[in-house]
């Protein structure tokens, strides 16, 4: 009984010798007591007792008794060394598990469970109790029992599988790849050590990174205990086959896994049908190997299990049938429950995470894309390779062993050579197809009249082929051989008929084949059992099968859909099944059922064989809808994601679907498709093949598809055999890009097929670390028209190179290669070089990240003269050295179209070569450059490179950076430059350069007449530069030299050693010595030699710490050197010197001494000021940002009077106090040459001086603290000083008492222009104090305040003697008291006032009694009051209350918002208006009384308002009461007709009207009928926006003829149809008085005015004589028109406005009008927007609009002027001294400086628009300087230009001294939300805003 269950039971004194090393280790730890009593199991014990009961036994003793002990049993009998190791393992602790195991296993061997020691032993005595000895023995001895039981569970197993192997399986010839393994951080690795392992050595684990690393399946899993290892390959590759291999291995005690071990192989096919929770217990006796016996050995053997993990291994077949998904922990969690039942996937997801059996070994199988669930868990991949050539060969020759060998050669020949069937013979399983159909094919293909195989012997082939699994197992044929085949009559041999063609050309139809051959070899087919069957194609064998073959297709889709590959009987109908089973398309599967039982399942032959048959579903049923079809057609990749959805199947469908789709398989489709009836279903399958087509269309436009989707995509493609479609899939991909995608040859076909289809226009294919094997490159020539061809992986060596250069002649079409990042040699480059001559359309190369070294680039470089079309070559990293750079630039001199070679180190190494265009073309080639970057030079290496370069061409650069250039080396360089033709420069930056070495280099500005610049830098980063003077030879005297020696550590000492190397350099223009460490005494030798740099222009002495000293040396020089004109100090470190050409007239010389950021000493001003009082020419002092102190500034007041010539001094930045700003103001009074005084402390502060004594002088003094004793200082300062032209004390804290104090003084101050006392913090008190001034000062002409948040105050003065006085109060919040006082103060003023109010919150009843006081002025007063509730009916009151109060108003009118009053003493009024402020009709009546009280009343405007019927009943009932009523204005927003109609009769009768406004109404045909009656009293008539009907407007339009004294006309906006048109020019030419003709945008019904249309009109204009006002904006007038308009301008002697916008004006036509216009003489407003106005217009106005000194405004917006046309603009505007409004919006040019200086010359200029241009800052700074002095100006537009924070910071600065300017627009221009936000803050009248 032993012997059954324990056949490898191993001898026990052999396993303790073996152990013996381990054992003394173990038992060296133990207790002495433990030690004594295994001691005392020796007959001999009693003579160590005494030293082992010691309490310190010694060590070597102890050792010496334990190898005593050991070697004693080792020879003693079984029994006794049996007895020994079961109490050892009873009394040691500390024994590793499977040590234990094994001892106490072949312990129990041949002892009983009741033996006790050997009385020979232990001399009848046992050494411990029989119950220790008995522990562990219950789960020792049924241990190896279920072993045994498993081992033979396993040998059956395979016996039953290898009765239909075609050939042995061997581990040794299975080859996996490794691939990388990525295990979870927190997953301790549980792998045994070398003790834990039974002596077995494990192989090292290895990081595989390269899929291309293969080893055998055997040394795969050696190494693998402890640990988890997946296996992955494709479905059918064999992985079910190979791990039943291994179990029967291990049953065998060979292989990778030790007998000792428990092999448990689980199938998760087999664990979905386990619904219910399993224990472990469960997952072993009821799902495993089932053991009858009782519970209690159950529960040992488990016991057992847990205690000994590491004794087991585990093996998981086929994760990617499991239904549920694995779960990992991301922490270690605590071990599971083995008792508890648990779910199968919490089970085995257990394993997996070590938290059950940890230790124990794991195998899993499943498919590559199912790998990513194992990340974390696994520390092991593997993948599977796919068969090859020899082994697809090998197994076709087995196949057909015994048979015909013919027919096996002819088999393999034809499989090899079709690249479906070798793609799909890669997998056994689809191998054995391939054979199956292939054997089919070649019998078919035999003569008609040979003996066929019988059918039944066919038959039975499918079936045993039917009975593998899905797993890849490869059946054993059982036919008898070839005695049943045709034989030839001659020699036996077939005659085999076949040929490639015949061949299936796509896998669709390989599939249909294959469908074929399973269904031809039924034996019950329909018809005689013996009749032949000829037809190869299986369209009628489809037709005979439709209703087995619907079944079976549904089935299949059925399945896939559920994701579902075993059936149950229940699934399938019995006749369909018997079918299936025995043509061999479905297979049967023995499952085990949760109650143990063992059941039949079915299962398609293979995967792929269902989703074809799923496939035939979709493309032949209409049970299948668009919308499923749709759902199911998606490209897979090759690249797998955590996220991809997990599924059993390979993914096939959609291209079995594309296949389908060809017209090839539509006459297959139409069969199954036919109905029962016989009607075909052509039509429906046409349609079904459309979508397909039409889905795969879309597809090929998308423009995200990754390159492993591509590549299936081009799979699909090819499938459907639609060439269209391929052009559609390379259309927009001028290359293919694929990358990490192991590529077969049936890729580079499908590649192939779509490639080809693009024709001459080329393409390029570009495989990033693809694994390609070398068969590959066999097919890639397939692709035609490649043009690009890249390949980038190390797995690409020599060989692949040698095998690439054999196809690349064939690549005619081919521009660029790249392999690059591979591993390729000399010996590579070699094949590569002889092959590319055959290629003379490369254009591009690269080769770089390789191996070549210097001997490869070599290689490569000799073919540069073959490769006429080279334009670039790529070396870089091929480990060459300076021999190779050296051989590259020879060949410079050989190959003339060399354009560049680039070294950088060994990195870099690139050869960039002109085209052949350029060679032959008459434009002048560039020069060649070369860079040798990062090299390591010797004398030697620079002697041969010196020489190599003087043997090229003419360079323009050599750039030698990163060299290290000592003294030596350097030299030699130098002394071959002579011999080097160099045009530009050198450049050797980080080039270790000493100052030795800059002596050297500096030599060759005196020496070599070439250079012309050197740049040299020696602190990091060290920077050279040799600049050369070009290819022509200047004479020296005409060359400007440069000399850069910053950051180099020079010294006094080295700055003559740098004299003398420099020697006579005349032609020195630059010297830059910054950043060096010579000080005041290097400073002195520098200007020691200034006299000999006669061409020196600047000299940059910065940061070399020079002190106050060497300052004055420089005040000193700029006196006495007369071509030194500017010295610039700041940071204490800047030091620049300026120089010009000397002048004899030295006085003329402007001079500049600028110290700045330096902190200068009242002793430093004395001394510096006194040296600088020297200088007799004109200067300009700079100390800005000095932080003057008061003493200083006081110290600098003194010496100030002395120094005459001094032109500008600046201050900014540097007055720290009011008290010091005070001492500068002294300037005014001690010296009379001061123009200007700005001072502000902490910002700009400037004095300006002027030569002589000045007239009068500004003072801006602003941001100080003057109140008090500082306020009594500046105004006696002010009494002292002389007249000025404006002052600004804004921002100084003065207040109300301040303000006060200051206007209280102002008589005694001599002021012209204005005073600015905004920002002081001004009450209602104070702008009283300040509008007294109106009445208390004569000259002061206005007064403006403003207490809003802008806080603005400014007094205005005038020098006229009449002029009106204006008081401006807005935002002020005034109450009634301060009306009262203002009523006082403008009762007294003695000349006319204009008063303006807004927004300051007055009530009405304020205004009312505001109003009443100003009745007793003798003088005519002007009044505006705006407030936003002066609207609708508060308006309407207002006025009436108004008039009520007041019997002096003159004219009082409600315009939107805003109260207009004229008032007069002893007069009435005359004029009455409310225009555009919501007024409606029935709110007039309450004027009724009012207007009847006013029958002086001349004008009457109610325009712009809703009046209704109500407002026209109110007119027609106060007109009667209006005998001198001459003006009447009822304008419209709203067309409506009742107003006119209404009031038509009542206009009838007021026969005074003259001037009638009805813009805007609706006027039907009754009232223009009555209205015309009155036409010929009118004197101005407004018609514009105005609608009526055909008739009506005619009869309005022939009225005006008989308007004969009519002076004003508008017709705006009007349509008029052609006859209207016709009587208005009639009519224009009865209308000789018009003044003011007004018809812009006239239209016809037909759109604007035509050509002919405008002249007739033009023409009728010819007696107008008197015109002073034309419009005619949109007549799209053109040249024709602008020609005879210019024939009417010189009769228009009175012009004084014409607009001419949107007219289609040219720049010819512009510039005849303008010269017209020159008769104008009196004309003030010029309107030409919107044409398209150029330069010559722009010239002709700088010669016309001088001489026409009268225009106010003009207007060129939307032009096209350019910077000529702006040029010659600003001469013009020069001239126009009465200019108040410009607009030059989008003219053409951001070039408008000259535009913006001429407005300095325009005093009157209010408006300013040069929005749209684009502008930059300095149109920008060029406003800033110009705004001073237009005073008047008040609005700017500088909207969507291109001004910087810069420019508008400049702007802010001018706004400073403009305070009329109310806004200035910057929306869109290039200043950031942020800072426009800050810049607003700052000063509010910038607005970035659109409104």
């Amino acid at each position: 009984m032993d012997e059954e269950v324990f056949p490898d039971a191993e001898n026990v004194n052999s396993v303790l010798a073996q152990e013996s090393s381990e054992l003394l280790h173990i038992l060296s730890g133990q207790s002495p007591v433990v030690i004594m009593k295994l001691c005392q199991m020796m007959p001999s014990y009693a003579g160590w007792d005494i030293n082992l009961a010691s309490s310190i036994p010694p060590a070597a003793a102890v050792t010496e008794h334990i190898k005593a002990v050991l070697e004693y049993f080792r020879v003693a009998k079984a029994e006794d060394c049996r007895n020994f190791l079961q109490s050892m393992c009873i009394l040691c602790e500390n024994i590793p598990m499977h040590l234990e195991s094994r001892l106490m296993s072949v312990a129990g061997y041949e002892n009983s469970a009741c033996e006790h020691s050997s009385s020979s032993v232990t001399g009848g005595k046992s050494s411990s109790p029989p119950s220790e000895q008995l522990v562990k023995r219950p789960r020792i001895d049924y241990w190896p029992q279920y072993k045994a039981a498993v081992m033979l569970f396993q040998k059956r197993r395979w016996e039953r599988l290898s009765e239909r192997l075609v050939s042995e399986v061997q581990l040794e010839n299975v080859w996996v790849s490794l691939r990388t393994a990525n295990r979870g951080r927190d997953r301790p690795d549980q792998t045994p050590g070398s003790a834990d392992k039974g002596g077995r050595t494990p192989e090292p684990d290895g990081d595989y990174g390269a899929m291309d690393s293969r080893v055998t399946l055997e040394t795969f899993l050696q190494g693998c205990a402890g640990k988890v290892t997946v296996l992955v390959g494709p479905a059918g590759s064999g992985k079910t086959l190979l791990m039943s291999c291994l179990g029967q291995h291990w049953a065998q005690g060979l292989g990778p896994v030790p007998s000792s071990y428990l092999f448990v192989l689980l199938e998760f096919r087999q664990l979905n049908l386990r619904s219910q929770p399993l224990s472990l217990s469960d997952l072993l006796f009821r799902h495993y190997v089932p053991m009858k016996e009782g519970d209690h050995k159950k529960e040992a053997i488990v016991d057992y299990l847990l205690s000994n993990p590491e004794q087991s291994c585990w093996v998981l077949d086929g994760y990617d049938e499991f239904h549920s998904k694995l779960t990992k922990q991301e922490v270690q969690r605590e071990l599971l429950d083995p008792e508890r039942p648990l779910p199968v996937a919490d089970l085995i997801s257990g394993l997996l995470n070590r938290q059950l059996l940890p230790g124990c070994t794991v195998m899993v199988t499943c498919r590559v894309r199912d790998v990513i669930d194992l990340e974390g868990v696994s520390d092991k991949v593997g993948q599977l390779l796919g068969w090859g050539c020899h082994e697809i060969k090998e197994y076709v020759d087995n196949f057909f062993r015994g048979k015909d060998s013919a027919l096996g050669m002819h088999a393999a020949e034809l499989l090899l050579s079709s690249q479906h069937l070798l793609a799909m013979s890669s997998l056994p399983a689809l191998c054995n197809i391939c054979c199956i159909c292939l054997e089919h094919l070649l019998l078919e293909s035999r003569d008609p009249g040979r003996t066929a195989i019988p059918k039944e012997r066919g038959s039975e082939t499918r079936r045993k082929a039917g009975e593998k699994e899905d797993k890849g197992v490869q059946s054993e044929d059982p036919g008898e051989g070839s005695e049943d085949m045709m034989m030839d009559g001659t020699n036996g041999r077939a005659q085999l008929l076949l040929t490639q063609a015949q061949i299936p050309s796509t896998l669709t139809q390989v599939y249909l084949t294959v469908l074929g051959s399973f269904l031809y070899s039924d034996p019950d087919t329909r018809g005689s059992n013996d009749e032949l069957i000829t037809t190869r194609l299986p369209q009628s064998i489809l037709g005979q099968y439709r209703s087995e073959l619907c079944e079976l297709t549904q089935l299949a889709w059925k399945g896939l859909e559920d994701g579902k590959i075993l059936f149950m009987e229940e699934d399938i109908s019995q006749d369909v099944l018997k079918f299936s089973i025995r043509t061999g398309l479905i297979s049967q599967v023995e499952l085990r059922r949760e109650d143990g039982m063992l059941v039949n399942s079915y299962c398609f032959t293979h995967l792929t064989l269902q989703e074809f048959l799923a496939a035939l579903r979709v493309m032949t049923s209409a049970d299948v809808s668009d919308t499923q079809l749709k759902k199911r057609f998606s490209l897979r990749t090759r690249w797998t994601t955590k996220s991809d959805q997990r599924t059993v199947f390979t993914d096939s469908l959609h291209l079995f679907l594309c296949g389908l789709a060809s017209p090839q398989c539509t006459s297959a489709l139409v069969q199954l498709a036919r109905t029962p009836g016989g009607k075909g279903g052509q039509s429906w399958v046409q349609r079904r093949q459309s979508l397909v087509l039409k889905l795969l269309k879309n597809l090929c436009h998308s423009n995200t598809l990754t390159g492993p989707k591509i590549l299936e995509l081009c799979h699909c493609v090819q499938e459907s055999q639609d060439h269209q479609l391929a052009k559609q899939v390379v259309g927009t991909r001028p290359t293919l890009e694929l990358r990490n995608i192991r590529l077969l040859p049936n890729d580079i076909d499908a590649l192939a097929f779509v490639v080809n289809s693009v024709g001459d226009n080329g393409i390029g294919l570009d495989f990033g670390a693809c694994s390609m094997e070398l068969e590959c490159l066999d097919v890639l020539p397939r692709c035609q028209y490649i043009q690009h061809l890249s390949f980038r992986s190390r797995k690409y060596d020599d060989k692949f190179a040698e095998k690439l250069s054999s196809i690349l002649p064939k690549f005619t079409n081919l521009r660029k290669l790249e392999f690059c990042g591979a591993s390729l040699t000399a010996t590579g480059a070699t094949s590569l070089a002889s092959a590319l001559p055959s290629c003379p359309g490369i254009t591009e190369l690269n080769l770089s990240d390789n191996h070549l070294k210097d001997g490869g680039i070599k290689h490569i470089a000799d073919i540069f003269t073959k490769q006429p079309r080279l334009v670039l070559v790529k070396l870089g990293r091929n480990n060459s050295s300076l021999e190779a750079v050296d051989y590259l630039i020879g060949k410079m001199s050989l190959c003339l179209n060399i354009q560049q070679v680039h070294a950088d180190g060994r990195k870099e190494l690139s050869v960039t070569f002109s085209q052949n265009s350029d060679l032959h073309s008459h434009k002048k080639k560039s020069e060649p450059t070369i860079s040798l970057l990062n090299q390591k030079w010797s004398k030697a290496d620079m002697q041969k490179l010196a020489k190599s370069l003087a043997h090229c061409p003419a360079l323009s650069v050599l750039n030698m950076s990163g060299s290290h250039l000592d003294v030596e080396t350097l030299k030699t360089l130098t002394q071959y430059l002579p011999e080097i033709n160099v045009t530009k420069k050198i450049i050797a930056n980080d080039s270790c350069l000493t100052v030795e070495g800059l002596v050297i280099l500096t030599a060759l500005l005196s020496d070599c007449p070439a250079v012309v610049e050197l740049h040299i830098r020696l602190q990091s980063p060290v920077q050279v530069s040799i600049v050369f003077s070009g290819g022509r030879q200047k004479t020296a005297n005409e060359e400007s030299k440069l000399l850069c020696l910053s950051w180099c550590g020079l010294l006094p000492s080295h700055l003559e050693r740098v004299w003398r190397s420099l020697g006579t350099s005349p032609d020195l223009t630059l010297l830059d010595l910054s950043s060096n460490c010579f000080g005041n005494k290097g400073l002195r030798k520098l200007l020691d030699v200034l006299p000999g740099l006669s061409s020196i222009q600047e000299i940059n002495a910065s940061n070399n710490g020079i002190g106050m000293e060497g300052v004055l040396m420089l005040a000193g020089a700029l006196c006495s050197h007369n071509n030194l004109t500017q010295i610039h100090i700041s940071d204490g470190d800047s030091v620049i010197l300026k120089f010009c050409p000397d002048k004899r007239e030295d006085k003329q010389q402007q001079k500049i001494f600028r110290i700045n950021n330096n902190k200068l000493l009242p002793s430093n001003i004395t001394t510096l000021c006194r040296r600088l009082v020297q200088c007799r020419s004109l200067l300009e002092l700079d100390l800005s940002h000095c932080s003057l102190t008061d003493k200083a500034i006081d110290n600098l007041m003194k010496v100030l009077p002395k120094m005459t010539s001094l032109q500008r001094l600046n201050v900014s930045h540097s007055i720290t106090s009011t008290t010091g700003a005070l001492v500068l103001i002294r300037c005014l009074t001690v010296s009379q040459q001061v123009t200007s005084v700005e001072l502000r402390p902490q910002t700009e502060s400037f004095i300006q001086f002027d030569s002589l004594k000045a007239e009068q002088a500004s003072c801006r003094l602003t941001h100080c603290s003057l109140k008090g004793d500082n306020l009594e200082r500046l105004l006696q300062i002010l009494q002292q000083g002389p007249q000025l032209s404006d002052l600004d004390l804004s921002s100084n804290q003065m207040e109300d008492e301040g303000v006060k104090h200051f206007v209280d003084s102002l008589q005694q101050h001599k002021i012209t222009s204005y005073v600015n006392l905004s920002k002081n913090g001004l009450t209602q008190q104070g702008l009283l104090d300040v509008a007294n001034t109106l009445c208390t000062f004569d000259n002061v002409s206005g007064v403006e305040v403003s207490l809003g948040a802008e806080e603005r105050c400014l007094i205005w003065f005038t020098q006229h003697e009449s002029f009106v006085k204006t008081l401006s109060i807005r935002d002020s919040s005034l109450e009634r008291d301060h009306l009262v006082r203002l009523a006082e103060i403008l009762s007294i003023c003695p000349s006319p006032t204009k008063l303006e109010f807004k927004n300051n919150s007055l009530q009405s009843d304020w205004i009312e009694d505001f109003v009443k006081l100003l009745n007793s002025s003798q003088r005519g007063f002007s009044i505006n009051i705006e407030e936003h509730w002066i609207r609708s009916e508060e308006a309407v009151s207002l006025l009436c209350r108004c008039l009520d109060l007041s019997s002096n108003i003159h004219t009082i009118r409600v315009h939107h918002n805003t109260l207009h009053l004229s008032l007069m003493k002893s007069t009435e009024v005359t004029s009455i208006s409310l225009t555009d402020c919501a007024v409606e009709g029935y709110q007039l009546a309450s004027m009724k009384s009012i207007i009847l009280r006013c029958p002086l009343l001349t004008e009457l405007d109610f325009s712009l308002n809703s009046l209704g019927i109500e407002g026209a009943e109110f007119l027609c009932s106060v007109l009667p009461s209006l005998p001198n009523l001459t003006s009447l204005s009822i304008g419209s927003k709203e067309a409506s007709v009742t107003v006119v109609e209404k009031l038509s009769e009542a206009l009838l009768q007021a026969t005074s009207i003259q001037c009638l406004n009805l813009s805007g109404h609706m006027i039907s045909d009754t009232a223009a009928q009555i209205m015309t009656k009155m036409w010929p009293c009118l004197r101005s008539l407004n018609l514009s926006h105005c609608e009526w009907s055909a008739s009506g407007g005619l009869q309005l339009i022939k009225a005006l003829g008989e308007c004969v004294s009519l002076e004003g006309l508008c017709l705006d906006c009007l349509r008029l149809n052609e006859e209207s048109r016709m009587c208005l020019a009639q009519a224009l030419r009865k209308i000789k008085s018009i003044r003011s003709l007004k018809l812009n945008k006239i239209d016809t019904a037909m759109g604007p005015l035509q050509a002919d249309s405008v002249l007739d009109l033009l023409a009728a204009m010819e007696g107008l004589t008197r015109m002073q006002e034309i419009e005619l904006e949109g007549w799209r007038m053109a040249d024709r028109g602008i020609e005879e308009l210019t024939r009417l301008l010189p009769v228009w002697t009175e012009l004084r406005k014409i607009s001419l916008s949107k007219n289609l004006i040219s720049d010819q036509s512009g510039d005849m009008l303008l010269e017209a216009l020159n008769s104008c003489t009196h004309l003030e407003e010029l309107y030409l927007p919107s044409n398209s106005l150029g330069d010559l217009t722009a010239a002709r106005m700088a010669l016309v609009l001088p001489s026409l000194t009268y225009i106010t405004v003009l207007d060129i917006s939307e032009n096209r002027i350019g910077y000529e046309g702006s040029v010659s603009l600003s001469k013009a505007i020069m001239c126009m001294n009465n200019l108040t409004k410009i607009y030059l919006t989008s003219v053409g040019t951001p070039e408008l400086c000259a535009v913006a200086a001429s407005l300095a010359h325009c005093p009157l200029i209010q408006d300013v628009g040069l929005g749209w241009n684009n502008c930059g800052d300095k149109v920008a700074v060029e406003l800033a300087r110009v705004m001073p002095l237009c005073q008047k100006l008040t609005r700017l537009d500088l909207e969507s230009n291109a001004v910087s924070v810069s420019g508008a910071e400049a702007l802010v600065r001018a706004l400073q001294s403009c305070p009329a300017l109310e806004l200035i627009r910057l929306w869109r221009n290039k200043v950031s939300p942020g800072e426009a936000q800050r810049l607003s803050l700052r000063e509010r009248r910038l607005n970035f805003s659109s409104t």
